[in-house]
């Protein structure tokens, strides 16, 4: 495994969307938690290769304290030459200090959740944040020579997507991850009865792959969009099903499973406080089949496709023969182009995974 996802839950304000692990800080809470993910980060070391991507997701790894920074930066894991390292940021959180400490640490590249350019969106967002903030930030940033990717929220309500886009634009990042809302159960915006808007939403992806496009910044994944060069490293092993380590609470891994009539495992840490009192990951083996399941799913989401022929070295598995009548039939309808052992999704098979994958899994069931 060369990649590893290092999970910081704190932040300075939890946004009513949000369904991730995340939590205020509190006398002591963050001093544990470096204790705890350096004694993991101890554990790890033995059998560790060097890394060539490293995330350091949240939360808001960019909220804590310079010292605290110095410490979740300087684990001690090895990185190859060139290693991409990524850090999350919130604008508010980033000044020109900071940014030169990052740099120092290794981090060169920030994903900065921006979410909108525009004040009256933000404030419906709960957002700590400004307009004028996120410009400060990323400008400062580029500056500093990181590459910088920012998070868009799209399709919401009252706002003017093309021009959040063209910020996006004018201001010169070479990676734009564009989502629309979702409002998962139990979140603030699920009790107070927000609703998705799937037209809106629609209209505000094809503006995105429009105005993005035409700047250069190609759609990459459902949700990504990058300029050649740009595209975001770590998660391309997420999304063609690769090995990777997790280390924090909630943090999830998926590695070789190394038993018999199994592909990988699963681990999954638990959150914070069960976490630092030392409780381990629960374990989800994964069983070739399920694998190749989850490899559709994850690539079919990407403009490279699945290697289909490459699944049936890694598993042992007869799949080309099953997939290929639904594959054909995708193809026929415009949603897939299929040919020398891969599966690569149209432009118009981006916008309707759900249909790419479906009939495929039914195939192999």
């Amino acid at each position: 495994m060369t990649s590893l996802y290092v999970h910081v839950p704190f932040c300075p304000t939890i946004c009513p969307y949000c369904d991730f692990h995340a939590v205020r800080r509190t006398r002591g809470a963050v001093a544990a938690y470096l204790e705890r993910l350096e004694a993991e980060a101890r554990a790890l070391a033995p059998a560790r290769t060097p890394l060539r991507t490293l995330y350091y997701g949240g939360g808001t790894p960019s909220y804590l304290r310079e010292d605290e920074l110095v410490r979740l930066l300087s684990l001690g894991l090895p990185l190859e030459a060139g290693a991409e390292v990524t850090l999350e940021a919130n604008p508010g959180t980033l000044n020109r200090s900071r940014l030169a400490l990052l740099r120092s640490l290794g981090v060169n590249r920030l994903s900065i959740g921006v979410q909108s350019f525009q004040d009256p969106v933000l404030r419906g967002l709960g957002r700590a944040h400004r307009a004028r903030g996120a410009y400060r930030a990323i400008e400062e940033a580029l500056d500093a020579g990181f590459r910088v990717s920012i998070d868009l929220i799209l399709g919401l309500p009252g706002q003017d997507p093309e021009r959040d886009l063209k910020e996006a634009v004018r201001l010169g990042v070479g990676h734009v991850s564009a989502y629309t809302l979702i409002v998962e159960p139990g979140t603030p915006f699920a009790l107070a009865g927000l609703r998705e808007n799937p037209d809106r939403e629609a209209r505000a992806f094809a503006l995105a792959e429009a105005i993005l496009g035409e700047a250069g910044l190609v759609r990459y994944e459902v949700a990504n969009f990058a300029r050649p060069g740009e595209e975001a490293r770590h998660n391309q092993v997420y999304w063609r099903m690769g090995f990777w380590a997790g280390l924090g609470p909630s943090a999830a891994s998926h590695e070789p499973a190394g038993a018999p009539g199994l592909y990988a495992v699963r681990r999954t840490r638990p959150p914070l406080h069960r976490w630092l009192a030392g409780e381990p990951p629960a374990e989800e083996p994964i069983p070739p089949r399920e694998h190749v399941r989850e490899a559709l799913m994850m690539g079919l989401r990407t403009r490279e496709g699945v290697d289909v022929a490459g699944l049936e070295a890694a598993t042992g598995l007869k799949l080309w023969e099953r997939l290929r009548p639904a594959a054909e039939r995708l193809a026929e309808a415009g949603l897939l182009e299929v040919g020398k052992g891969r599966l690569v999704p149209t432009a118009g098979g981006l916008d309707l995974v759900h249909s790419l994958v479906l009939p495929l899994w039914e195939a192999l069931s």
